[in-house]
C-alpha cells in the first residue's frame, strides 16, 4: 500500500483549501464523477476533516493525507503519488 504526496503538492492543498496543520484530507473512492483513476470502475473524491478509521496515511506539511478503512483497498491494487503539475496537483496511479 503506497500513499505519496509530495511536499510541493501538500503545500498546493494546503494554499487552496486553507488547510492549517492539523488538518486531515481524507481520499475517498466514487463509482461515477471525481478525480480519473487507473481502475476502470471508481472515481477518487476529497474532503476535509477526518471521518471513520484511518486506513493508509502520510502526514506531509502538518497535514494528514488518509483513505479510509473501508477505501484502503485500493492501495492494495495501486500506488497513488499526487504532485505538482503545471498549475493544480496531478494524480498519478501506477498498478501493482
Amino acid at each position: 500500500m503506497n500513499l505519496e504526496i509530495t511536499n510541493d503538492a501538500a503545500k498546493w492543498f494546503i494554499d487552496e483549501m486553507g488547510l492549517e496543520k492539523g488538518d486531515y484530507v481524507q481520499f475517498f473512492l466514487k463509482i461515477y464523477g471525481g478525480i480519473k483513476t487507473e481502475h476502470p470502475n471508481y472515481f477518487l473524491g476529497l474532503t476535509v476533516g477526518r471521518d471513520g478509521e484511518v486506513g493508509v496515511k502520510q502526514e506531509v506539511e502538518g497535514i494528514t493525507f488518509y483513505f479510509s478503512e473501508k477505501d484502503a483497498w485500493f492501495l492494495e491494487e495501486y500506488d497513488m503519488k499526487v504532485v505538482m503539475g503545471k498549475d493544480e496537483v496531478e494524480y498519478q496511479f501506477r498498478e501493482k
